[in-house]
């Protein structure tokens, strides 16, 4: 007799669960390099990377113009390089740092990435997608 009970109360649970992955659930929203850009850089930069940005004018330097990145380094985008001025291990000449510090892009799931030195390293995921997107910001 227990077991007439039990089915509908498993049926239940099961449908339960079945909503949490069901197509069309709200989920985690997921980010990508441009809206990292659009939140984190154009503010400077500009939103074509010029360095041209509503807040530029209030700056005592004018931020890089990411569009020459590749063309400054012999045609090469400069990737390790660029992620590590990102992630804050590169500063001015006397250690002073321009750019804020973007922790929200270091947080989350770590992927095998190469940077360009041939050598796949574990890399926030956030911050491969923004450096990819750089890319796409090259003349």
């Amino acid at each position: 007799m227990q077991r007439v009970y039990l089915y509908p109360i498993g049926m239940i649970a099961l449908f339960g669960l079945a909503a949490c992955v069901l197509p069309g659930a709200k989920s985690d929203e997921q980010t990508t390099g441009a809206a990292d850009y659009a939140a984190y850089c154009a503010g400077c930069h500009g939103a074509g990377g010029t360095g041209d940005g509503e807040l530029s004018a209030g700056l005592g330097k004018r931020p890089a113009d990411l569009t020459a990145l590749s063309a400054q380094n012999g045609g090469v985008f400069p990737t390790t390089r660029v992620m590590a001025k990102v992630w804050g291990y590169t500063g001015g000449r006397d250690g002073g740092r321009v750019m804020p510090k973007f922790s929200a892009l270091l947080d989350g799931t770590l992927v095998p990435y190469d940077g360009g030195d041939g050598i796949m390293t574990p890399t926030p995921i956030r911050l491969v997608e923004l450096a990819e997107h750089l890319k796409t910001l090259q003349n």
